[in-house]
């Protein structure tokens, strides 16, 4: 005779109540039902509020509370924030709230309580809203710092190192300098090389050999996504001249917060530079190009093809955009992955080495994420040979940043404050 489903749940309840955990695999066997019915009663108890869900595990309530609540243990001072991890986003970024979502999910079904921080557009915002959740006692931080110049990222090793030294902590999306002080933090990021590199090669092989890529300049992946570009272009023989400049006036670090400025007027350099196609960072540019070659009369796919990087709303343009989509739900996931584990093998005791190489028990994890290729309709061969003359203007000069770069030499435009460029996969 089956067992009644309110029998079997009470049950599992009680194996947790006198184990605090258990795998779900064992659960299924000494109840001697199928592994899927028992993930259907975690489930259900879970959503119930009766149990908290893991990785292939249930936890009882008490034995969350008792995590929480153990002595010696990183963020447990107490306060309203006790033995939550906290999350720190910029506002108003859509990118990385997609990441966001993808490590809230991940945290949710472990169990584990999130303090999430929002920071404002503003230098140095995040620092305080982390002193302050340590202060609630979080036990671990996920951060996503807006770093709109190498400079900003450079005023922020110190202190995020301080931290990482007191509670595990991982950067989602963002990956330090070489030889800084945060090189030996856990991060998880989307391999923007790979990205461009995509985007480069599926231009080419539809026959594009003069390409503009128009980019922000004022945040880490718009920064890898401009220094990738030139690097491939400039190695690519196929490509017979190639233009990185700024997809706005207001893209740049030192905009106006506001967002005042003068769009750059695209279609005309694409024209100057004889281009049949364009790669725009991020889809919002990417869109208001097609609309403003449309306004002059230029066709997309069929005079000029378009390439979106981010892919969050590329898809909604008409004509609909290929565009690619780094893994933004997938790092976040990753990222929270990788605290929890960090969580776990967290010591008792604080870590008197105040270098967070120190403090993990396990070698640091600089994880990257492949990108991919959404292939849509906004891509063709071009409809005739590119324009005559325009040939590739090398420039070996430093310029300041956002001015137009051309050629097949120079990497990328430099800013006199950030020094020569960057390895794109190093935010």
């Amino acid at each position: 005779m089956r067992e009644p489903v309110e029998l079997r749940r009470k049950r599992i309840l009680a194996v947790l109540e006198s184990r605090g955990v258990a795998k779900v695999s064992d659960l299924a066997a000494e109840l001697e039902v199928s592994l899927v019915t028992v993930r259907r009663d975690v489930e259900e108890l879970a959503r119930a509020g009766r149990l908290r869900r893991g990785h292939g595990v249930a936890r009882s309530l008490a034995h969350v509370e008792e995590e929480s609540a153990a002595p010696g243990r990183p963020g447990t001072e107490g306060g309203a924030d006790g033995g939550a991890v906290a999350l720190v986003v910029p506002e108003r970024h859509s990118y990385l709230y997609e990441t966001l979502h993808g490590a809230r999910s991940v945290l949710e079904e472990a169990g584990t309580r999130i303090a999430l921080y929002v920071a404002p557009q503003a230098a140095g915002a995040e620092r305080p809203m982390v002193e302050r959740a340590l202060t609630k006692g979080v036990r671990g931080l996920l951060i996503a710092p807006r770093w709109r110049s190498a400079g900003s990222e450079e005023a922020d090793h110190g202190w995020l190192a301080e931290v990482a030294a007191r509670v595990p902590t991982v950067l989602m999306e963002r990956r330090p300098r070489p030889g800084s002080a945060l090189h030996a933090l856990d991060s998880v990021c989307s391999d923007h090389w790979y990205g461009t590199h995509l985007a480069v090669r599926h231009l080419v092989a539809h026959g594009h050999r003069r390409v503009v890529l128009a980019a922000r300049n004022d945040s880490p992946t718009a920064r890898a996504v401009r220094a990738a570009f030139a690097d491939i272009a400039a190695a690519s023989p196929e490509i017979d001249d190639w233009t990185v400049t700024l997809s706005s006036a207001r893209a740049a670090p030192e905009a106006a917060e506001d967002g005042a400025g003068t769009r750059r007027d695209l279609p005309a350099l694409l024209r100057e530079r004889g281009a049949t196609a364009a790669l725009l960072h991020g889809d919002e540019d990417a869109l208001m190009l097609v609309q403003m070659l449309m306004d002059r009369g230029i066709r997309v796919p069929q005079d000029c093809s378009v390439v979106a990087y981010d892919d969050v709303v590329a898809a909604l343009g008409s004509p609909p955009l290929t565009a690619v989509a780094p893994p933004k739900a997938a790092v976040g996931a990753a990222a929270a992955e990788l605290l929890l584990k960090r969580l776990a093998e967290w010591p008792a005791a604080p870590p008197e080495d105040t270098d967070p190489a120190g403090a993990a028990a396990a070698p640091v994890r600089r994880v990257e994420l492949l990108p991919e290729l959404k292939v849509r309709g906004s891509v063709r061969e071009p409809g005739g040979a590119a324009p005559d003359g325009g040939a590739a203007v090398v420039r070996t000069d430093a310029q300041p940043a956002g001015e137009t770069v051309t050629g097949t030499l120079i990497a990328t435009a430099l800013d006199p404050a950030e020094g020569p460029a960057q390895d794109p996969v190093n935010d």
